[in-house]
């Protein structure tokens, strides 16, 4: 018979085991597909949509740039424009192309996008080539009839409504993705619960077929056992096992320890005894004491000790704890250490010792009637953790049988825990409490999760509330996006309209300049010449005539210079040349300009400067002189008596206010102008500071005037980082204060100052002034002008006038003549070449820059470098009088510069330099 094979039950667990890990890697694998499925769709739609998307946006910009290539090279005409159109008509075809192909897996988006690609082409035949080569052509004419019609718009329209139709149908392809993307993740949920529900009924199969197996066959053996139990003692059945496996192995045992039983019940019966005598015992000394009565009376010792392991500065000792059969405290030492005796050697050695050979000198027991000598020693160490922990030592009157021997060593095996949860119970108690506190502290942190948890899931739903909110702005923010785009297109188109205004009225106002100031110059030459009537030939009324009209010239000339100011501080185009400037002069200039005024109004002028006013400042000085003198020309103006006041000291560190200690400056200056005149009321302290306003119409009809004076140094003061302030009462007279830092370190942000303005205003006005001031106490004397003697100087010189205006040429020709000089005219550059090619050399020559055929620059150029007359003298006279004209003349080749209206002293003072020179 063939031996049958064994298939145990560890073999049958493991091919169980086996089987559900077998199905648990084919769901794990089937779930993992899945997942990757759902990947790559979900990143297909991530990176396939938002490229679409990105090469639509792309094409529409090459296009809008086409068109606005297009439509700028049209406007101006500047080829700069068709780099924007040429570079997207080269690259909207490869993002067309790049769309096309990403779109090769839907037909009807490649069919729109070839109608667009269509449009597109259409509008760059139809539109945008023709313009441009009409442009080119400068065929205006055909221009204006295409653009009447505008076929291009209509092309531009049909191509954004493509545009808009085909996101709309790549959003809904979109929208259907995800759409199947959720389908798909739900089917694979439900079939993550179906392998999982498979999984579990497999296992579940095999768990009760595995079972079965070996339950039935146990419990063919347990029935057995209980038939011998049931037969009161009658062991001599025996188990049959039919299976090869661990339960027959468990039958043989059964049936090899069924042959000991009734040796081992002896034995059993007493180790339980023995494990449940010590147990709720809680002082080992007590627990000592019950051990060994005992074992004792199970093992028949008549003689023991019980020694525990304490700890001490010796190192491990071993006290004794309890002591059977004690004959007045005299069983056995007290103590013993690790190696010291048979105790210190059982502990070290950590084995029992059995002494049957017990010598005579061994203590004796006692009894009632004598002592014995006992016939074997029993000496068994208690381990716990493979440390020992006690030691115990039996005395017997016999030999201690083996089954005695395996009965106390087994007790021990046990023993040793018993003690040291003895030992611990303190220590176990202490740490319960400490649980039970930690329980606790976990309990309230699980209810504080459990709080949190649910806030979280409240979050959670507010924030998908503010993302459906977020989702419906975004295609709002879409649509105002498209609105700001068109908004911005005519910004910038009205931006470049108003840039074009700005140069128109800079070149007009250049221009009225120029056509004002050329007739305004023969006029005051000439009113100036008959006002001197040399010969004699005017009657005093004519005099009188001429003063008149070079003084209204004058007037208009002011009046054009304060316009060309205005305008210039209001294009931002007013230079501002910082430089030192000498305060201590100031009085002296104030008397020499205004002391005639005085005297001519009989109008007492006072100046005050106080003594820590600094002798230099750093400022533009000529604005700041226009500053004063336009203050003090209103201020005489309008006093017919009393008193004009000029008061000049250093603002005090303490009446600085935050505002001005914020500019870098050395120090702040207050100049006030204080005059006994009609006043100004409060309503209007506002108005006069704007151009072409005065205080009210009588003032116009009575004093006359542009109001522009006041407001040009309003502007002039915020450029030098001041302001002007105005204190007046009508009919008691008005004070004008200028406040003006010293800007060694460049110019300052007027913001910072204008921002604290009505607070620096009145903090300075109310702070009371502690600077000491000096009076200047000048004599008023009229000061006659005269021109200096300059006959040696002038007599016999040459003079070149070139000039295009006859009235100038006249003016100017009369006043040097009678200095002496010989005159030659030239009206314009040509003439002044050929006039210095074929003549003698000329000793001075007076150019005029605006004139026709060749202007003032280009002949001075020549004369310069063709002519190679570089120390010849030239005088550029211009009424054009803007910006950097000084600055233009001298690098073309000027001498020296003066414009139009000429004031003939000047002139003649100018001259009298290059000619001595």
């Amino acid at each position: 018979m063939e031996k049958k094979m064994r298939f145990g039950i560890k073999s049958k667990i493991i091919i169980g085991y086996l089987i559900v890990i077998v199905c648990l890697f084919i769901a794990f694998i089937v779930l993992n597909s899945q997942i990757s499925s759902l990947q790559k769709e979900r990143n297909f739609i991530i990176d396939h949509d938002i490229e679409v998307h990105d090469l639509t946006n792309r094409i529409e910009k090459h296009l809008l740039d086409m068109e606005t290539g297009q439509r700028g090279y049209i406007i101006t005409g500047e080829a700069s424009y068709l780099e924007p159109y040429n570079s997207a008509a080269s690259s909207w075809e490869k993002d067309y192309n790049a769309l096309y192909q990403l779109l090769n897996n839907n037909p009807n988006q490649q069919e729109k996008l070839e109608k667009i690609k269509g449009s597109i082409q259409d509008w760059i035949e139809a539109a945008g080539e023709p313009t441009i080569a009409l442009k080119k052509e400068n065929n205006t004419k055909e221009l204006q009839q295409f653009f009447e019609k505008d076929p291009g718009r209509q092309y531009m329209d049909d191509i954004r409504s493509q545009f808009t139709s085909f996101r709309n149908v790549e959003k809904k392809s979109t929208e259907t993705r995800a759409t199947e993307l959720d389908e798909k993740n739900q089917k694979i949920k439900i079939g993550l619960y179906g392998l999982l529900l498979f999984v579990t009924l497999i296992s579940l199969a095999i768990a009760i077929v595995l079972s079965n197996s070996i339950v039935n066959t146990i419990k063919e053996v347990t029935q057995t056992i209980k038939r011998i139990t049931a037969s009161k003692g009658e062991l001599k059945g025996r188990i049959k096992v039919r299976s090869n496996d661990e339960i027959k192995d468990l039958g043989i045992a059964t049936n090899a320890l069924l042959e000991n039983i009734e040796e081992r019940n002896w034995l059993q019966t007493n180790i339980a005894h023995a494990v449940t005598m010590y147990q709720g015992i809680a002082s080992v000394d007590k627990l000592a004491e019950k051990f060994l009565f005992t074992v004792s009376e199970m093992t028949g010792a008549s003689f023991g000790a019980f020694y525990v392991r304490e700890e001490n500065d010796k190192g491990d000792l071993f006290v004794k704890q309890a002591a059977f059969a004690d004959r007045k405290g005299d069983a056995g030492r007290e103590s013993f250490l690790i190696g010291e005796g048979l105790i210190g050697q059982a502990a070290l050695e950590k084995r029992t010792l059995v002494i049957n050979d017990v010598p005579d000198t061994y203590q004796l027991i006692a009894s009632g009637l004598g002592d014995v000598k006992p016939k074997s020693i029993f000496i068994v160490p208690v381990l716990f953790e493979d440390e020992v922990i006690a030691v115990i030592e039996l005395a017997s009157l016999h030999e201690l049988t083996v089954l005695e021997q395996e009965l106390i060593s087994q007790v021990i095996e046990t023993f040793g825990l018993t003690i040291n949860g003895v030992i611990r119970r303190m220590e176990i108690a202490r740490l319960l409490k400490e649980s039970q506190a930690m329980t606790e502290e976990l309990q309230a942190q699980s209810e504080e999760l459990q709080t949190q948890s649910e806030e979280l899931q409240m979050q959670s739903e507010e924030l998908r509330m503010i993302n459906e909110q977020l989702e419906e702005r975004t295609k709002d923010a879409e649509e105002k996006s498209f609105e700001l785009e068109a908004a911005k297109e005519d910004l910038e188109e009205k931006a470049h309209q108003l840039e074009l205004n700005s140069q128109y009225k800079s070149e007009f106002l250049a221009n009225m300049s120029h056509e004002l100031r050329t007739p305004l110059n023969s006029i005051l030459i000439l009113s100036e010449m008959l006002e001197e009537n040399a010969a004699k030939t005017l009657s005093e009324d004519e005099e009188e005539y001429a003063r008149i009209i070079h003084s209204s010239g004058k007037d208009l000339l002011a009046l054009i210079n304060d316009i060309l100011d205005l305008s210039k501080v209001e294009s931002g185009k007013l230079d501002v040349l910082l430089a030192e400037m000498n305060m201590s002069e100031l009085p002296d200039q104030i008397e020499r300009n205004f002391s005639h005024v005085a005297e001519q109004k009989k109008v007492q002028l006072k100046i005050n400067k106080a003594q820590d006013v600094p002798n230099i400042i750093h400022t533009d000085e000529k604005r700041f002189q226009q500053i004063v003198k336009n203050l003090l020309s209103n201020a005489f103006k309008f006093t017919d008596s009393g008193s004009v006041t000029v008061s000049i000291q250093r603002v005090a560190d303490h009446r600085l206010t935050t505002a001005m200690r914020t500019v870098d400056t050395d120090c702040w200056l207050e100049i006030a102008v204080a005059d006994t005149g009609i006043g100004i009321p409060k309503e209007k302290h506002q108005l006069i500071f704007e151009a072409f306003q005065q205080a009210d119409g009588a003032t116009v009809r009575k004093y006359g005037g542009t109001g522009l004076g006041l407001s040009i140094c309003s502007e002039f003061a915020k450029l030098l980082g001041g302001w002007i302030s105005l204190s007046s009462e009508v009919g008691k007279g008005s004070t004008f204060t200028l406040y003006l830092p010293s800007l060694s370190n460049g110019l300052v942000d007027y913001e910072k100052v204008n921002f604290a303005y009505e607070e620096v205003a009145v903090s300075i006005e109310e702070a009371e002034p502690e600077a000491e001031i000096t009076e200047i106490d000048h004599p008023v004397q009229p000061v006659e002008a005269s021109l200096p003697d300059d006959e040696n100087v002038f007599q016999d010189k040459r003079v070149l006038i070139v000039d295009d205006d006859q009235r100038n040429i006249f003016a100017l020709k009369t006043a040097l003549a009678k200095q002496g000089m010989t005159i030659m005219t030239a009206h314009n550059g040509i003439e002044c070449l050929e006039m210095m090619k074929n003549s003698e050399p000329f000793d001075l020559i007076l150019m005029d820059i605006m004139m026709p055929q060749m202007d003032g620059y280009e002949a001075m150029q020549k004369i310069r470098g063709e002519l190679k007359l570089v120390d010849l003298p030239i005088i550029a006279l211009t009424a054009k009088a803007m910006k950097n004209d000084r600055e233009k003349c001298l690098e073309a080749g000027a001498s020296d510069y003066i414009s139009k209206p000429l004031d003939l002293n000047q002139l003649f003072s100018v001259m009298r330099v290059w000619l001595v020179n």
